[in-house]
């Protein structure tokens, strides 16, 4: 096993990170995203079409998608639950949409209503709908490593689901950790039972830090290949169904991990630390990046 020579950040901060935060303005998210555009990184989630009554940290995503500065090179994704938020997505110009399922039946019924089982039904018209729009639809699976509600999560289970998604169509298929409860053997076994079945070129994962364990887990996945990271700059954002949990790992703590490494992301530190300073200003708290704290101590020494 080698390390990956690059690694591709997906940047989940203006859509999974400030869903989990308080409500910010159209003009704050915009210019989060064009901050982020011209930093290097090739793929933003940009939005969600949720229904605002779920999410309305959501509410403006047609708005944010239009009026941001499109970058040559970037891609601007959105979350699609079924085909209406396909639609809106579309409308929005959304240049890639994705669909979220579950390893665990019990995250499934509290998070979006439905069984695992109903929740595959509903992708399945988006999927159609993407295919015949010529464009690409990425799976998330929740719950990889745990669940709130049942403990354990089966590893059969996240092959499972992960199979069922790749097969319907998704061309990526990410793994979250949505609680952070993982550690880094755990991590192992579970990518490498799905990459039994899914080439390792189309997975990705997603952990989050609850229990400052995310970097330690990517770090042990990366000799096994995965060259696609989600994280979220200034580590923002949680789970509303997991208290305590602390976010997304952050982009700049992956970003510093990955360059120590000698990996290549494309991706300049400097301009994160700097959009996540603005955002959490806005925010009214300080970033959970380790390393964008250090650079922020070490600038007013």
């Amino acid at each position: 096993m080698t390390l990956p020579a690059n690694v591709r950040i997906v940047e989940v901060g203006p859509r999974d990170g400030l869903q989990n935060e308080k409500a910010l303005s159209t003009d704050t998210k915009v210019a989060l995203i064009n901050a982020l555009s011209a930093s290097g990184l090739q793929t933003i989630e940009a939005g969600s079409f949720v229904s605002p009554k779920w999410v309305p940290q959501m509410a403006e995503s047609h708005d944010v998608m239009q009026r941001i500065q499109r970058q040559n090179g970037v891609t601007y994704t959105a979350l699609t639950p079924n085909l209406k938020g396909f639609e809106l997505a579309m409308a929005a110009g959304a240049d890639e949409v994705a669909v979220f399922g579950a390893a665990s039946e019990a995250f499934s019924q509290k998070n979006i209503n439905c069984s695992i089982a109903e929740s595959i039904e509903r992708f399945e018209p988006v999927v159609a709908a993407a295919n015949k729009a010529g464009k690409k639809v990425r799976g998330y699976v929740s719950c990889v490593l745990g669940c709130p509600y049942q403990g354990d999560v089966d590893i059969a289970e996240v092959v499972r689901v992960s199979r069922l998604l790749h097969e319907l169509g998704c061309y990526e298929i990410s793994l979250g950790d949505t609680i952070g409860v993982g550690t880094p053997l755990h991590a192992q076994r579970m990518l490498g039972a799905v990459a039994e079945h899914i080439p390792m070129p189309q997975l990705a994962l997603h952990f989050h830090n609850t229990y400052g364990q995310a970097l330690a887990n990517l770090a042990a996945c990366l000799p096994m290949g995965i060259a696609v990271i989600d994280s979220a700059v200034a580590g923002l954002g949680g789970c509303p169904y997991a208290k305590g949990a602390s976010g997304n790992v952050a982009t700049e703590d992956v970003l510093y991990m990955l360059q120590g490494m000698g990996i290549e992301t494309g991706v300049d530190l400097d301009a994160i630390v700097n959009a996540g300073h603005a955002v959490c200003e806005a925010l009214g708290q300080s970033p959970r990046s380790n390393v964008s704290l250090a650079r922020l101590a070490t600038a007013n020494t």
